[in-house]
């Protein structure tokens, strides 16, 4: 795959050429200056005390150099690797504290701005918490989960609360070799202390620790913000947006949320529909208002509403250089502070809206879960008073848009696959066993811009599919498909495999999911548990033909999503680029042989997309030989079994109601 050009997307490289040629700075620009230090590049750069920073290199420096106090090569890297987890956990679940705060302000009746939109979820939740919720109230329930939830942050004893629902062989593995999390913050602070200097000096025990602390993110702070933002504002299913530059419009107000949490997002879309906000743009000489998502804020309101993207990470200073854009709303996570100074070469206000996450030159507005709309109708109002502001620099760079399909929950999963009486699994681990679905491929993270943006993907979502892969996406990764064009059943029939075409026809879904925004790569966790739960194939997450890719990453958080793979049983590649812990041989064979031998995961660091195909395509293999599987052969799909398509199950469906005593 060779790719000359910055940006993979048609639209996207458009708006870079037409930067370049007016003087304009991106991060393109800033990522072809500003060169990788190489000693960092490779984990080989200790600054964690004063007597450095300790540079460890050298033709043999793994076995002959190290720090001022003794730190060899290999703990360095093992160490740095702990922070990013760290970092990347605290991400996350603090994402999720707020989400649970969130939930508890509406159970105790403190906000009138959000409610439970789905009380069958938050049901099935407390069942998990070992919570009664027969004859109780919707709110108090609410109340006694999120206090439930929020334990996990700060608990004594004991081990956060979702790891019961990873099959009981993983939590074996898991108790074997003591990475069950105890609590979000108490893994992290750990994590932080072992780091320290004088602390913790065993690259595998450091290792280990990575693990545990990841597994608090991928199991307790991203799954319950999975779930409560499901609770709140409903669980996903499949709906019809848009996506790319395309989606802004000349006669309307534009106003893009962007960042990471649903929250505000949410009350922004409640409000932009209010009659008074709709005249009030009127009144400013537009027709309405246009709200479009950027990054995983994004994801969030596309799943849930149809509403439509503008991309992912590498797209926000584009998305300004449109010059349409009126205002955009950020929060928290993957914010580029150079969009502020760009915006003021066009007309856009950048408002920044958490206290945790503060820009200069930017226009604050505070937001906290008791004021939501009120917050949400002044960053509305301030973007129809920036329309008549607009000029006409960067309008021509419009492009197209294309059509998405999104909203993959693993509840609409197991629905799709045998309706409202046989939802199951278990259509999915016959079409695997038989071998039309050779197996499935997290293609998730960040897009960067020192590779091709979006290139990686692309290429390897198409090599896949022909190859009877199934794709889950979250993410950037998602905004990648959408903007490419590949979120629609229609990819299937031109592009996909014939094994795996037949399921998608049958089944009536896209051979590439879009599971939400980078903390629903927990959804994949529990659609990998319920996979195991359903029998046929493995019975835990270890073991299955299933492989985790980030072929751009570039955040802490990616990092930590990794380590939860791996511990929770899926060998992970991470593309894009150089090894974060590539100066160790031992720290290299620990990540990728040691803990495939404990685990059955592994994380590897491969730049080659072909390598990394190829590597992906050997673990899945592997996996279906370890599970004396049918031999993948193209073409050629085992056993003729007759799937259910959507008509048949309609007709399943009509014939059960008078028969249960509905309808």
């Amino acid at each position: 795959m060779k790719l000359n050009k910055k940006s993979a997307s048609e639209a996207s490289q458009k708006i870079i050429d037409w930067g370049e040629s007016e003087g304009l700075i991106t991060c393109f620009e800033r990522a072809e200056k500003m060169k990788p230090c190489p000693i960092g590049e490779t984990g080989a750069c200790c600054k964690v005390c004063h007597m450095g920073p300790c540079r460890l290199v050298g033709r043999n420096a793994e076995k002959e150099v190290t720090g001022v106090c003794g730190a060899t090569v290999s703990t360095v890297a093992a160490r740095n690797l702990l922070r990013m987890v760290a970092a990347g956990t605290a991400a996350h679940s603090d994402h999720a504290r707020s989400m649970a705060i969130t939930l508890l302000a509406v159970g105790e009746g403190k906000t009138s701005d959000f409610e439970i939109k789905d009380p069958a979820k938050l049901k099935r939740m407390a069942e998990i918490l070992d919570i009664p919720h027969e004859g109780k109230e919707i709110k108090e329930l609410a109340r006694e989960v999120a206090l439930k939830l929020l334990d996990d942050f700060s608990r004594r004893e004991g081990v956060v609360n979702y790891a019961k629902r990873a099959p009981q062989k993983t939590q074996e593995r898991w108790k074997k070799w003591g990475i069950l999390p105890r609590s979000i913050d108490r893994e992290v602070v750990e994590a932080m202390h072992r780091t320290n200097m004088g602390v913790d000096h065993d690259p595998d025990h450091l290792l280990l620790h990575a693990l545990k602390t990841s597994l608090a993110d991928g199991w307790a702070g991203s799954m319950m913000s999975t779930d409560i933002t499901d609770v709140l504002f409903g669980t996903p299913k499949p709906v019809r947006a848009e996506a790319s530059f395309g989606i802004f419009k000349e006669d309307e107000v534009n106003l893009v949320v962007h960042g990471h949490e649903p929250t505000l997002a949410e009350a922004i879309l409640d409000v932009v529909s209010e009659p008074e906000m709709v005249e009030y743009a009127k009144s400013r000489g537009a027709k309405g208002i246009n709200l479009g998502g950027m990054c995983c804020t994004a994801n969030e309101v596309l799943m849930r509403h149809g509403i439509p993207t503008s991309g992912g990470f590498t797209n926000q200073e584009l998305g300004v250089m449109t010059g349409l854009i009126d205002a955009i709303s950020v929060d928290v996570q993957c914010i580029m502070p150079a969009i502020v100074e760009l915006s003021k070469k066009f007309h856009t206000k950048v408002i920044t809206t958490s206290e945790k996450a503060m820009t200069k030159g930017a226009t604050h507005v505070p937001f906290d879960e008791h004021h939501a709309r009120e917050a949400a109708r002044k960053i509305v109002r301030i973007a129809i008073d920036n329309y008549p502001n607009r000029t006409k620099k960067g309008k021509f760079v419009q492009s197209d848009k294309w059509p998405v399909i999104a909203g993959f929950s693993h509840e609409y999963i197991e629905y799709m696959q045998g309706g409202r009486w046989r939802a199951s699994f278990r259509p999915l681990n016959d079409a695997i066993m038989a071998g039309r679905i050779r197996g499935v491929v997290g293609l998730v993270g960040c897009d960067n811009p020192r590779v091709p943006s979006t290139g990686l993907f692309r290429y390897l979502a198409m090599e896949f599919i022909k190859q009877d892969v199934l794709i889950l996406t979250t993410g950037c990764g998602a905004n990648a498909y959408g903007t490419a064009g590949y979120l629609t059943p229609e990819t299937a029939l031109e592009q996909a495999g014939p094994g795996l075409r037949e399921v998608c026809e049958a089944i009536g879904i896209p051979p590439i999911l879009h599971l939400g925004a980078c903390v629903d790569n927990s959804r994949i966790l529990t659609i990998a548990s319920a996979m195991a739960a359903e029998g046929g194939l493995s019975d835990e997450i270890g073991g299955m033909p299933a492989v985790g890719i980030a072929p751009e990453w570039m955040s802490e958080k990616a990092i930590a999503i990794a380590c939860y793979f791996a511990a929770s049983g899926v060998p992970v590649i991470f593309g894009g680029g150089g090894s974060p812990v590539g100066a160790s041989r031992e720290v290299t064979e620990i990540m990728t042989k040691t803990w495939y031998e404990r685990f059955m995961g592994s994380l590897h660091f491969e730049p080659d997309p072909e390598n990394i195909l190829n590597l992906a395509l050997e673990y899945i293999d592997k996996a279906r030989a370890y599970l004396k599987l049918k031999k993948y052969e193209p073409g050629r799909f085992g056993t003729e079994r007759v799937l259910m398509d959507m008509a048949a199950r309609r007709e399943l469906e009509k014939a059960a109601k008078p028969h249960l005593g509905i309808g």
